[in-house]
């Protein structure tokens, strides 16, 4: 069975930095894709970052050049280093990782199992 749990939200002020943390268990964690999603109270989960199995990365537009997913093999584990915070950064970041691989990583309902979910606050 895979699990994911995420680590390392919290309180931030705007322009300051986090790194969450997703370890994963339950199957060869290389060989598959993992994604942040972030979803903020009254608004749809949207597609953060993701990292193929084989490194390449995709982001979305609104954190592209802030925000860095990288993934260590050895460890199980898929990173989200966040810089330059903003206060519409504030959400719940869930990590997620799909049964099989998939062509479109921005969609949250390709991806099987999710997280538990970590909350990222942006103070002003």
């Amino acid at each position: 069975q895979v699990q994911l749990v995420e680590s390392g939200g919290g309180l931030v002020q705007a322009g300051g930095s986090l790194r969450l943390s997703c370890a994963a268990s339950g199957r060869t964690f290389s060989s598959y894709d993992m994604g942040w999603f972030r979803q903020a109270p009254g608004k749809e989960r949207e597609f953060v970052a993701a990292i193929r199995s084989g490194g390449s990365t995709h982001y979305a537009d609104s954190v592209k050049g802030r925000f860095t997913i990288s993934r260590d093999n050895a460890k199980n584990t898929v990173y989200l280093q966040m810089n330059s915070l903003k206060p519409e950064d504030t959400a719940v970041y869930y990590c997620a990782t799909p049964a099989k691989p998939v062509f479109l990583l921005r969609l949250a309902r390709l991806y099987d199992y999710w997280g538990q979910g970590t909350q990222v606050t942006v103070s002003s």
